[in-house]
Formats: C-alpha cells, structure tokens, sequence
C-alpha cells in the first residue's frame, strides 16, 4: 500500500485504490455552520449497539455520518424486535431507532485494503466513533495515535464499559454488569431482585455523554486547531446518573436501596407509585421544607374527600421525616398513611388525578402507556413524531422526533436508517473516486 501525504486543502491521488482525497475537514467557516449546528462536518460511526446513538445525536445536529460496517452488516441489526417480527439486517426496529440521519458503508477494517480505505476516510473526517474493546483499534493500526498523525485535528471517542485502561478495562460487560459496576441495580428492581433496565438505560446515558464529550473537544479544536482522544466509560456515566446516592454511605447517612416502586432508606419504604382506576401515578410523598407543602396540600385533599381524619391531614409534613427518624412518629403510622393515599388515589382516573394536581398545585403525574405517549397531545402539538420512507418496504413509518427544537437549524430527518451496504457506490466511487472495476474487486474479496 502506498502513502501520499498533501498539505491541507490539496488532492492527492492514492494510486493503490484509485483515490483521490481532499483534506483536512474540519476547517469550517463559522457562515458554513449555520446552516445547520454541525453542518458540513463529517463523522465516521464505526460502533456496534455498543455507540449508536452518539453518531445519530451528531447526524440529528447536521453533521455528515457515515456508518462503517462489516461487510456482513452490524451486529446490531440482529437485535429484535423486528419489522412485522420477520428477522432481517434490514427489518431491525433496533436498528432503526438509532440510526437514522447516516449514510451507510460496509467495510472490513481488519484487511489491509479496508484499512487503507478507513484511513483515507479519516483524512477527511471530523469525529471518528469506535466501540471495540480497548486495545483493538490499535492493534490494527487504527488507534487514536496511528489515525491523529494523518489528521491531527480528528476528534476520536472511544465508547467502551469501563474504560481504556483500569483493571476491569478488558472485563466483558453486558448492560447489566455496567448498572451493578456503575451503582445503579442498587436503586433499581424489587426488593428481592434488580432488575436490568429493558429501556437499556446504561447505553442510552454513556452515548449521550460521548455526544456531549465529542462537542466539548471539538469546542477546544476550535482554539487549537487540534482534535483529542475522548474516553468514554459506561461506568462512570451510569455513576453519574445516580443522583445523590452514590453519596450517601461516605457521608455517614443510611445507604439508599432498591424498591419495587420506591426506594428503601433504613427501616423505611420510599413509595412513589400508587394505583389509580385506569393504572398508576407516580406522587412525590416526602417531607421536608421543599416537599412537604406538596404533601400537606395532598393530604389536605385526601381530607375533603373522607379519606382521613383532621389529625393525620394536620401532621407536620415539613419535619415529618426528622419525627420518623428521631422515633416519634412510629413508622407502623407512616405505613397507615401510605394505605391511606392508595385507598384515596384507587378512587381516581388518572386524568383526573393530573387535573387536580394542576389545580391544587401537587406532585402527582400519570404513569402513561406507550399507546398514551404515541398519543399525546403535547408531543403531537410540539410536531414531535415524523413519517419517514422506507422504500424497500413500500412503506412510510412513523418515528419519535428531534430531541430537542432548535428555532434557527432546527433538525431535519435527512436519511432514513440506512440498509446494509446503501451508500457504498456514493461514498467509494462518487467521493473517493473507486473505479468500478475497483469496487468490483473489493467486493469479491470481502472488503466491502
């Protein structure tokens, strides 16, 4: 394989794959930009189920994402569940959740021409995304210091479970050891069991942190000109989603556990989940000076509706908590009132238990139904779900939307998931320059 090195913004011809390449990227003009937060820069997602969604959230925000898979497609396209529950690489609900706005390769980086090819890409990248254990993108010559000396301004994110270095950095690690490791099953399952999180909670948290740390860096290459390698750990992410309890035992105060619907601090259930006649609500009943005005004008309801006495609406709901631990309230009392609340919410739709917490001013909210979000008049008001085009299924689906409204680049749904191998001739012949007859035998051998 030949190497031909050109200074920034000439072309050079790679006579060993036929290319030409236009280089560095990532000097864009701030007028450029404007037309959409990342717009035209160019990100190469060479991530399996592991990363997916940081190069969606860069696609979503106008960059150029080009999704590099094996020539076999991405394992992540064999993840259920499945369009009309017939598997197929290109019929994965998974997949398409956190693919879209990408054009995608195929591409086998572990061939001597399907490296060269990957680093003729990268001379022409922004961010490159990799989620492979650590050490292996370097063992093929493809690590962070082997890519930064063919474009020192690339900005290289490593997503991985625990990290690039560390005594567990080379653990195998399902999302369910990321949420133990990271502290997270500790507040989350029954009080007998966790439970690992079906909304993959781990993966969904580290990929929005590569996002956001991929942005930091480039906001940095900005000043000096320069990209970086970010390291991302799930571990660490998840920790970081744990709010304050990671914090309680170094500080002396009961260590905050799991409970179906709540939480366990001490001898005393948390409950935040009661029954409504139509399903559930989810109702803040706490104490203190923040919450317990909530509470005292809740119980204060539960009164009016012949659901409790005089005294136990008129508790101190602000110390009630300093009453629990000092011992004085019993906690058999706490657990009577808990019952309290239930045989008063059981009474109630959940509709009209969110209407009176508008009204009255409580921390009541429904649990809704996915058949409820799908139907939701806020996200249907806010113009929240999209159609997009799947051709090859003769069909039009519906698609949650933008994560977030942008007033002047708002985000545009540009490309629909990709199929395996779509935008092979547009990438390699059309951009790099591949012959056809390149392209022919890169195909015959199982490069692309």
């Amino acid at each position: 394989m030949s190497v031909v090195i050109a200074a920034p913004g000439q072309g050079a011809v790679d006579k060993s794959l036929g290319v030409r390449h236009h280089y560095p990227a990532h000097n864009r003009s701030q007028a450029g930009r404007r037309r959409a937060i990342l717009s035209p820069y160019r990100v190469l997602d060479l991530t399996t189920e592991r990363g997916l969604l940081c190069g969606q959230i860069l696609g979503d925000l106008g960059a150029d994402v080009i999704k590099v898979e094996p020539p076999e497609g991405s394992p992540a396209r064999r993840l259920g569940p499945f369009y009309k529950d017939k598997p197929d690489p290109d019929r994965s609900l998974y997949w398409w959740a956190y693919n879209r706005n990408k054009r995608g390769v195929t591409l086998d980086i572990d061939s001597d021409d399907g490296q060269a090819i990957l680093r003729r890409l990268v001379e022409g990248a922004d961010f490159l995304i990799e989620s492979y254990n650590p050490g292996q993108m370097a063992e093929r010559g493809l690590g962070y210091g082997d890519l930064a000396q063919i474009n020192p301004a690339l900005v290289y994110v490593s997503i991985t479970p625990f990290g690039q270095d560390g005594p567990k950095a080379g653990y195998a690690a399902t999302d369910l050891i990321v949420e133990a490791a990271g502290g997270n099953l500790v507040l989350q399952g029954d009080d007998d069991r966790p439970l690992d999180d079906v909304s993959r909670h781990t993966g969904v948290q580290q990929r929005l942190a590569a996002a956001v740390a991929a942005l930091i860096a480039d906001h940095e290459r900005q000043r000096s000109d320069r990209g970086q390698h970010v390291d991302v750990s799930a571990q660490q992410a998840v920790n970081q989603a744990a709010f304050s309890s990671a914090l309680t035992v170094p500080l002396g105060s009961e260590e905050i556990r799991r409970l179906s619907g709540g939480l366990k601090y001490g001898p005393y259930l948390l409950r935040w989940v009661y029954p409504a006649r139509d399903g559930h609500v989810a109702i803040t009943f706490f104490f203190g000076s923040a919450i317990g005005p909530f509470t005292r004008r809740l119980m204060e309801w539960i009164c009016e509706e012949g659901f409790c006495d005089e005294a136990t609406r008129d508790k101190d709901w602000v110390g009630y908590a300093v009453l629990l631990l000092a011992g004085q309230e019993p906690v058999e009392e706490y657990e009577r009132i808990k019952l309290v609340v239930e045989e008063f919410t059981k009474t109630k739709t959940k509709a009209e238990l969110l209407d009176a917490a508008l009204e009255r001013s409580l921390l009541i909210a429904p649990v809704t139904s996915i058949d409820e979000v799908t139907e939701s008049e806020q996200l249907s008001a806010r113009d929240y779900w999209r159609d997009i085009e799947h051709p090859a299924l003769g069909q039009t689906l519906r698609y949650p939307g933008p994560f977030a409204k942008f007033s002047a680049t708002p985000v545009a749904y540009r490309h629909r998931p990709p199929s395996v191998g779509e935008h092979n001739h547009e990438i390699y012949a059309d951009e790099l320059g591949l012959s056809e007859q390149r392209l022919a035998e890169l195909q015959a051998n199982g490069v692309i």
